[in-house]
Formats: structure tokens, sequence, C-alpha cells
């Protein structure tokens, strides 16, 4: 094991340095940057989006694993959800932007019955005992509206839970209000957030019931009207943070004594207490319902102040633990077990990390699970911040058992360290202090355990005289989320504070390609961060590169994976928007001028070639008022840049290269289509059986794949004649629901009787939707209809796919 308290790196192997030595420590540290042969250059990314309220709470920034941040505020949690836009032609970020209000009342923590709180209320108030008196009337626990006092209004905490766990497979909001409430909410229609469950109020009336005993075990306490009795149920549902596991699978008993694999997640609340409730909900999260168990585990940390999951796999056996923190000092992983999780084991007994009470508060923990190059397995990073330093435990499982090193990274910051942030997926750390500096820190192995490189980022040089509040970054690394508010300007603070959220690249376009192309998640959402940088790439130079076009090129010859088209098929889209020519004034602005005027200009004549080329690029685009203008770029070559208005017969080579853009979307969209049907025919095979009508029209698909004469796939061809072997000569049309007439399947996207009736159809199934209802994809590509009772459980299946062009979830 390393030496406590030595660093992690020859780099930062110095002593903390005064605060007058501040500016020498960061050349120092820049130059030892520069001979490890690594340089970031972090470029700021607009827009920036200013907060109506200011930030509370430690750690206010958090970045979901579906691309969406949550800023906790004094009055919300403001949600700004990236999109990767195909529509439009802007370079600015798209953000669609929500809010989770706070609770108009205040939360009162279940101590006993009404009546008899009531009273003790009273008696504590008045009480001639000041220790009692004062402590009671300035304890925001106890008096969260506090009367004389300030609102215990705003957000302590926000943790998002992995993708997949609410009802559209999207990630979970766990919520922390000032005044100790925690609660669940979803977004399930996009424009507005929903409360699930309220865990205060069910873990209050849990302890109720158990007389405020964890065990039957425990010996009675007092009773209500002491003091002390009064505080300790307070402290014991007071949460200080509270953390998601990972998606695990337990075993569900059936009817018929069958037993199938149900998804659940874990969700750990720390309590003021040190004890630590464990929630068991069953995927999808649906409310109170969908709550299995809730266990409370006893940690025996004084002053706990944070806590994290530590989750393992070796030889294909998962551990699991919770890392707990406290505000003295010392750092512990705690056995959990999973009772009735497949595959789940735990440790024996608790391992502490770092034991001294040194009263340096631990203010964030994160783990990262990484691969250790020369041991040849799995291990786990454990940071955490404490003061201006970063303490690190690297853990692997090993013959010998569980090995631990640990150490602190010191000279980072001259103030401390008020946010943490950690890119899971190549394990690079970075922490920021109030001062505008954020550091980078890139673990190295080494033969015996680790060492950390690190770079000063400022962020004066990107926005200006700034102080930082917090940090967060995207899934795939590509963004620094920042929270800022203007710094000293000639020694002076600012008069106002004006909290925004600003967005810095961490990545550069070929790296953002290359990790595309070589991507083991093979799916877009769940990659919009490097999406949106080959977005930003493209509308600037408005062509892709040819690098890129080449290796996408071989990736579809070599595997022809659907992802590369659907990669490719976002490319095409984003060239076509960059090839729109920006509108010549605001599309929603009203036009003032006389259109008696305009007609009588040009009477008994058609429409100038000018005008002709203004109405279409007017028709043809679809950016908003922030974007407009912005799609021009002056360094673009001859052959790629937009012809210039004034230009006679100039637009037609842009014409034509749009055509030849549309027709590639259009071939690439069949193709999707096409490898969709097969799937979707397959399904149909195996689930139905002969002479069987189901929802899906499949002879309408059958023939509408072999249609095309030049479409040759001898396995779907062989697909469809076993498949219409099975049907046996029945057609099972569909049917108009106004008019009764057959529905032709001659459009992928929409069925049009003969009395010309419209109706889409479904992209999952290829049903026509003939309903008032039905769901969207995320960036409106296509629609699919609800599940109803009656389908049976392999077209629920199919309805719960993503969209098969962007690979975006539905609503």
């Amino acid at each position: 094991m390393a030496a406590p308290g030595r660093a992690g790196s020859p780099a930062a192997a110095e002593e903390e340095p005064p605060l007058g030595l501040d500016s020498l420590v960061e050349e120092a540290a820049a130059a030892a940057a520069a001979s490890a042969g690594f340089r970031l250059t972090a470029v700021r990314r607009e827009p920036a989006v200013r907060l109506q309220h200011g930030v509370s709470g430690l750690e206010p920034l958090a970045w979901s694993e579906d691309h969406r941040v949550s800023v906790s505020t004094a009055r919300s949690i403001a949600v700004l959800e990236q999109l990767s836009d195909v529509h439009g032609g802007g370079q600015e970020m798209v953000i669609h932007r929500t809010a989770v209000p706070a609770p108009a009342a205040a939360c009162y923590l279940k101590v006993g019955p009404k009546k008899e709180v009531a009273e003790c209320r009273e008696k504590f108030s008045s009480s001639m005992d000041p220790t009692v008196s004062q402590t009671f009337m300035l304890d925001r626990v106890f008096n969260p509206e506090g009367k004389s006092l300030p609102p215990m209004r705003g957000f302590k905490y926000s943790s998002w839970s992995p993708l997949g766990c609410d009802a559209n497979g999207r990630c979970l909001l766990a919520a922390l209000t000032m005044d100790n409430r925690l609660t669940i909410h979803a977004n399930l229609n996009r424009l507005q957030w929903v409360q699930l469950v309220d865990l205060t109020e069910i873990y209050g009336e849990r302890l109720y019931e158990a007389s405020y005993k964890l065990s039957k075990a425990d010996t009675p306490r007092g009773e209500l009207e002491d003091f002390a009795e009064f505080q300790r149920r307070h402290s014991m549902q007071t949460p200080v943070r509270m953390e998601w596991s990972g998606i695990c699978t337990t075993q569900q008993v059936k009817h018929n004594n069958e037993c199938r694999d149900v998804g659940s997640v874990l969700l750990a609340v720390l309590f003021e207490n040190s004890n630590i409730a464990v929630w068991q909900f069953q995927l999808p999260f649906l409310g109170k319902e969908s709550i299995t168990s809730c266990n409370t585990i006893e940690s025996g940390i004084s002053s706990p102040s944070v806590l994290s999951w530590w989750e393992y796999e070796h030889n294909n056996r998962k551990m699991s633990g919770l890392i707990v923190g406290s505000a003295f000092g010392p750092v512990k992983i705690l056995p959990v077990n999973l009772k009735a999780v497949k595959g789940y084991f735990t440790l024996r007994q608790p391992v502490v990390l770092w034991q001294e009470m040194d009263q340096l508060p631990v203010h964030s923990i994160k783990c990262i699970p990484l691969y250790h190059p020369y041991q040849k397995c799995s291990c786990s990073l454990v940071v955490a911040a404490r003061g201006s330093y970063v303490f690190w435990c690297l853990l692997l499982i090993s013959k010998a058992g569980l090995n631990v090193h640990n150490s602190h990274v010191t000279g980072l910051h001259s103030l401390p360290i008020v946010s943490m942030t950690a890119d899971k997926q190549n394990g690079t750390v970075y922490t920021c202090s109030s001062d505008g500096k954020v550091r980078q820190l890139i673990p190295i192995f080494t033969d015996v355990a680790l060492k950390f490189e690190h770079q000063l980022i400022k962020l004066s040089e990107v926005f200006g005289s700034v102080r930082t509040h917090g940090i967060a970054v995207s899934p795939c690394g590509a963004y620094l989320a920042v929270i800022t508010t203007e710094g000293m300007t000639n020694g002076l603070h600012p008069v106002n504070k004006n909290y925004q959220v600003q967005f810095v690249t961490l990545k550069t376009f070929e790296e953002a390609a290359a990790q595309l192309l070589e991507s083991s998640v093979q799916n877009l959402f769940r990659q919009v961060d490097l999406t949106d940088l080959v977005r930003w790439k493209i509308l600037k130079e408005k062509h892709i590169p040819q690098f890129l076009q080449e290796a996408l090129d071989k990736k579809i010859e070599s595997c022809g994976s659907t992802y590369f088209w659907r990669f490719k098929l976002f490319l095409l889209r984003i060239l076509y928007q960059s090839m729109q020519k920006a509108p010549s004034e605001v599309m929603w602005k009203p036009s003032h001028e006389d259109t008696k005027i305009m007609i009588s200009d040009s009477p008994g004549m058609g429409s100038t070639e000018d005008d002709q080329e203004e109405g279409t690029s007017k028709r043809a685009s679809k950016q908003s008022l922030c974007d407009t203008g912005k799609g021009m770029d002056i360094d673009d070559t001859a052959d790629d840049s937009l012809p210039q208005s004034s230009e006679i017969g100039g637009h037609e080579p842009m014409e034509e290269k749009l055509l030849e853009v549309q027709a590639q979307i259009e071939a690439v969209e069949m193709h999707l289509t096409r490898e969709h049907m097969k799937r979707v025919l397959g399904e149909v095979y195996l689930h139905t059986w002969i002479t069987e009508n189901t929802s899906i029209p499949t002879r309408g698909v059958c023939d509408f794949l072999m249609s095309d004469d030049g479409y040759e796939d001898r396995t779907a061809r062989v697909l469809i004649g076993h498949i219409l072997k099975k049907m046996n000569k029945q057609t099972f049309p569909e049917h108009c629901s106004l008019c009764k007439e057959i529905l032709p399947f001659t459009d992928r996207k929409q069925a049009v009787c003969s009395n010309g009736h419209i109706w889409l159809r479904c992209f999952l199934t290829y049903q026509s939707c003939q309903s008032l209802v039905y769901r969207r994809c995320l960036l409106h590509d296509s629609i699919a209809r609800h599940p109803t009772p009656e389908d049976p459980e392999w077209i629920k299946r199919l309805l719960q796919g993503p969209c098969t062009f962007c690979d975006s979830p539905v609503f």
C-alpha cells in the first residue's frame, strides 16, 4: 500500500503551497503537462443558458446518461436537454429547457402523532432552558418555514438514475429539497415533470409503524417529550445525499411457478445519523407500487457527508458496496447485501480506505471502473475531493484478495475544491475551485498502482473573468458544463450575480468522429455529445471531411451494421441543412409591404427567377431566429460555398447538389426501412401460427419488399417465402376506420384509401395509426402507435424500440 498522504504523481509530489505561491504552482503544473506530451484546448460552445435563480446546495450540476443537465437552484431544478438537431442549420447547441418546481408547502418530518408533536413543539419553543429553546428555534430541520428566518426553498442535491428506468426507457431524477423532502420525478411527455413518489413521507410512515426502531431487537428509546429523542427521530430521517446504483437483475416467480428476470435499480439514501436506507425499485419505475423493498444499514461513520456506489466486476461476478465519506475525513466501503439479486455479491466486512480524522471534509466521491493493463484485470478507481486535495484509492482483486493502494494528489488548487466530475469511459477526473480554475487529471497506470498527469484549464481565457460554482462532464466526455457568475473586474466584485450554464469542448472533431466509428454502444442517441461536435464541424465547413466518409464506407462494407447506416444518414442530413440558403428575413416577422402593390408590379407575368429562388430557400429553411445568418462561412472553397444572390444562374449547381444529397438520404432511409421490415417479419414468423392474423400488415410488408426488382436480398426472399406459406394465401388487409375501404401498402410512411383518407404508419410495426393519439420520435423523425392490452408480448417489445433512423426514444 502506498504511504498515506503522498502524491500520486511526481508532478504533484510537493506540499500544498500557501496562497501567495499560487502562480508558481500553476507554472510548474503547466510545465509538467507540457513535458507529458498532451495538451487540452478548451473551446467555448454557444449558447450560454442564463438561470432564473441562484444555484443552491452542494454539487448543483449533474449530467445524465440521456444527455440532460440538471441545475439545482433556489426555486426549481432547471433541466437542459441536449439535442442533436437534424432539421435546423444553426451552429449553436440545441437545448430543450424544462424545470422541476420546488414544492410550495414546507416539509415536516413525521416524528410522532400530530397532536403530540404539536404539544412538544410548543413545549420546546417556550422552554426556560435556553439550550433547548434556542436549539429548537434555530434548527431548520425542526422549523423549515422559519417564520422570521428566510424560507428553506430550493434544492440541496439531485441525482440521475441509469438509462432505462422510467416508462420511456430514460433516466429518473431524484431530488432533495432544502427542507429535506426526497422525491423521484420522471419526464414522461417531454414538457412536464411528474412526481412519482415522495420517499420522505413513505420512510417516515415506516419508522412510525416500527416505533422508530431499526430492528425488533432494539431497546425502546425515550418519549417524544424528551428533547434528545425528538432530535434523534429527526436525524434518522434527514437525508444528506442519495445515489443510484446500476441496473441489476432480479428473479420474479410467476403464478405458474416459472421464474422470469426483472430489472431493478437501487437508490441509497444517506441520513444525518449515519444510517443508509437502500430502496429497491422494479423497472420500469411507475410509482409507489414499483417499490420492492427498503433496508436500513448502519454505517457507523460520524458526521457523514457523501456516499457513492462501488460496483466491481471480476470473473463475471458482480460485487457491490457503498463508499461513505465523513466531514471529519475518514472514507470506507460498506457491504450491501442484495438478496434475490441475480449474480451479485458483496464484501464480507467494511473496508477502510482512509482512517485519519484530519478534519478535511469529504466533499465528493466518484468511483470509476477501469482495466489494469499490467495486472490484466479490472479495477476500481475511487477519487474523493477533500479540501483542496484529491484523495485516490485503487482497488483490485487478485488471488491474494482485495488490494488497496491509496494516496493524495496535492498542488491542484489554492482554494477548496467546490465541484468534481469524472469521465467514466477513460477515467479522466475534473476538479474546479471557485476562482475559475479547472484541473484535468488523467490516471496513468504503473507496475504497482497509478499516477496522475494533470493540466490547468483557465476558464478566464474562455469566458473572461468568472467564478465557478459547479462542473459536470458529458456522458462521452465531449463537453464540460460549468456554472459561472461574473468575476472581479479591476479588483471590484460585480454588483449583481447572473448565474449561467456555459459549455466548453473537451474533444476535437477528429476525436469525436473516431470514437463514433469505434463505438461499442452503437447508438447515436447515447452519444449525442459526440454527434453534436460532428454536426458543428459540418455546419461550419459545409462538407463532410473526406477521411470520415472513407472510414464510414469501409465500416459499412466490412460489417454492414445498421448503426453505421444511421450514422451516414445523420451526416447526410446535416450536410443537407448546411447547404440550405439562410433566409433573407425573419420568418416569423409579419411583412409590412402592401400586397396590392406587389401584385400590380407584375401584371400578367409569372414570378422572376430570383423570386422563385428566394421562395424556395424560404420554404426549405427551418432555422429559428437565433440561427439566422449563422450558417454561412466566408472561408469555404468555391465548390462547397453557397452561391451569392447576385449570380445569374448560380443557384442551379447548388440545387443539383441538394437534389443529389436528398436522393442519398432517401436511399439510406429506404435501406434502414428494409432492414427493420426484415426484423419485423422475423418476429412475425417466430411468434405466429398458421393463418394467424395480427395487427401487423404482414402481406403488405412482404409485397413492399418484393416490389423493387433491384432489391436483391436472399435472406429477405427466403423469409418472405416461409411467411407466405404460413399465411396460406390469406392477405389480412387493413381497412380504413372511416369508410371501411382497403388500405393498400404502397408507402412506408402513410396509408391512403381509395376515398383519400390518409393515415400515418407506425414505423415500428408498419400498422396504420387510425387514432387521434400516437407517439413521436424525439427528433420528430417518425411516429409510433401506443401498445394496447390486446397486443401480445412480442408486439409490445417491438413498440418499445427506438427510432430506426436516429436511435431516439419515442414519446
